[in-house]
């Protein structure tokens, strides 16, 4: 029961409330409404509202948990969510993956289906009276918009087109163990008022994308289905309901996953102890169990082995880490007698490190045993093997790819600054 404070702002499909009780914060209400063409067609579809805020809840959740800045802060009730106050870029920001729909009209001589490697980055400036002309990123630097004190130019436009790449790649990524290609995305960004960043906004439900299961367009399951509508029945809106309906249920099961992996880290001593919590510590980062354990190739190689067939034995994926400092016969002994990943990622010393460093380096032939002298690197290493299987393990993954690159983009942006 929240009080409610001014409506904001009042869209097609949802309106916005201030909160004063949640400074900073406001409500987004779903609409029980469906609209196509800029309203052109609009109708009322029972439930829709519902069915909207599930799979908004649900996608941000997902980008959340995998490291996107975004605006949402928590699904309120079955037809609102709470989210930062931001204000609204006017933009939306295209991804496409297959060529469909508008692009087919505006690139004549383009076959549907033509798929972009990498994904098609497009913008539309909001404004229903011209149709959402298509601008440039030269047109959006020029028009010198500023929100919430923060002026739009080169790194923020840079940061957007970025920032959409990696939101399509993930959300693709995580349609694909339900069989469903993401075909394209339609997204947009404000700039949080109390933060002053840039963060994803709006909503992302099923009028935000084009969704095919296996692939096939005749399958589609998004608001095309009501825009391919040559009329509108209450027969032909149960259809699409049942398809977005369809959807919100899946949706959620986007923030699960069927495939398990665990991390063994092997410590040749105990001394070893700090630098293998740190390879702990990094793993949590990616939502991958690890566990520690103490075993000599040198001192008890029948125990060492006996340790790799404990966890070989139960079925579940594992990276093995061999931490083994001076002589390191830790992962080569468990690479030449397992057919799991072995990783080294010895603790070097500052007296003997370039020395002992060889042992990890120099293996006999037909192991393959890399090694990497940072905890963290070994960690990274391990959820990029899972990754592969793993869309939450993948979405962390490319989420720390882009706040990586733009925490260099801030960085140069602020050093010229500085310097002007």
């Amino acid at each position: 029961d929240l009080k409610l404070g001014k409506n904001v702002n009042e869209g097609k499909t949802k309106e916005v409330y201030e909160l004063p009780d949640i400074p900073g914060c406001v409500l987004m209400q779903s609409k029980d409404q469906i609209t196509a063409g800029n309203a052109a067609r609009k109708d009322r579809m029972e439930g829709k509202a519902a069915i909207s805020n599930t799979t908004t809840s649900c996608v941000f959740q997902l980008l959340q948990e995998a490291g996107i800045k975004t605006a949402f802060v928590r699904k309120q009730s079955d037809t609102a969510f709470i989210a930062a106050h931001c204000e609204m870029i006017p933009i939306e920001w295209v991804c496409r993956r297959i060529a469909t729909g508008s692009f087919l009209k505006r690139n004549p001589g383009v076959k549907e289906g033509y798929k972009f490697y990498p994904p098609k980055i497009e913008m539309f400036y909001k404004d229903d009276a011209n149709n959402d002309p298509q601008w440039s990123e030269e047109q959006l630097i020029e028009a010198k918009f500023c929100f919430a004190g923060l002026t739009i130019g080169q790194t923020e436009v840079d940061i957007m087109a970025r920032s959409t790449q990696a939101i399509f790649e993930i959300l693709e990524k995580s349609w694909q163990p339900q069989n469903c290609t993401l075909v394209d995305l339609k997204i947009e960004f404000g700039v949080n008022i109390l933060t002053k960043e840039i963060v994803l906004a709006d909503v992302i439900d099923n009028d935000s994308w084009r969704l095919w299961p296996s692939g096939d367009r005749s399958q589609q399951k998004d608001k095309q289905s009501y825009r391919d509508l040559k009329e509108v029945t209450p027969e032909a809106l149960q259809m699409v309901k049942r398809n977005f309906e369809w959807v919100a249920e899946r949706v959620e099961l986007l923030l699960k996953t069927k495939s398990q992996g665990r991390v063994v880290v092997l410590m040749g001593s105990p001394s070893d102890l700090s630098h293998c919590e740190k390879i702990k510590k990094a793993c949590a980062t990616f939502g991958i169990p690890c566990e520690l354990r103490v075993t000599s190739a040198h001192k008890g190689p029948d125990e060492t082995l006996r340790i790799k067939a404990e966890y070989e034995g139960d079925g579940i994926p594992t990276v093995f880490v061999a931490v083994a400092g001076r002589s390191n016969g830790l992962g080569p002994v468990m690479s030449g007698n397992t057919a799991y990943p072995v990783v080294n990622c010895p603790p070097l010393s500052a007296d003997w490190g370039t020395q002992d460093v060889w042992s990890s380096l120099r293996l006999p032939s037909g192991l393959g045993c890399p090694t990497t002298l940072s905890p963290e690197g070994a960690a990274q290493f391990a959820a990029q093997i899972f990754g592969l299987n793993n869309h939450l393990v993948w979405a962390k993954l490319r989420s720390n790819m882009l706040n990586t690159w733009i925490s260099l983009k801030q960085a140069d942006k602020k050093l010229r600054e500085c310097t002007l």
